[in-house]
């Protein structure tokens, strides 16, 4: 069993950065597949970010390629993601996601994972 826990959502300003991090239990970090999920309020689920267990491998939504940037900490058992330039529409509850099925590339849909955080809350005002 894996434990997720995710930390760092608040309410920021449009332009502004914030820097999530999710905090995972187990002795095999490094060989676990890390996602960033995100969902709006009336809105599905949908994939932001993920990345290998070395880190090497990243993937990215287009719709935040080039502002948000996915990251981990093997030693300390977390992965990061780091958001710059906020808009908007970035508000959301954030998901980290965890797939310990060794795959040869990390999933970019839900459906890839087996271990879900209770999310946390980001807010973008205009």
């Amino acid at each position: 069993q894996v434990q997720l826990v995710e930390s760092g959502g608040r309410l920021v300003q449009a332009g502004d950065s914030l820097r999530l991090s999710c905090a995972a239990s187990g002795r095999t970090f490094s060989l676990y597949v890390m996602g960033w999920f995100r969902q709006a309020p009336g809105k599905e689920r949908e994939f932001v970010a993920a990345l290998s267990g070395s880190g090497l491998i990243t993937y990215y939504a287009d719709s935040v390629k080039g502002r948000f940037t996915v990251s981990r900490d093997n030693a300390k058992n977390t992965v990061y993601l780091q958001m710059d330039s906020l808009k908007p529409e970035d508000t959301a509850v954030y998901y980290c996601a965890a797939d310990l099925s060794h795959p040869r590339v990390p999933a970019t849909t839900s459906h890839g994972y087996n271990y879900w955080g209770q999310g946390t809350q980001v807010t973008v005002s205009s």
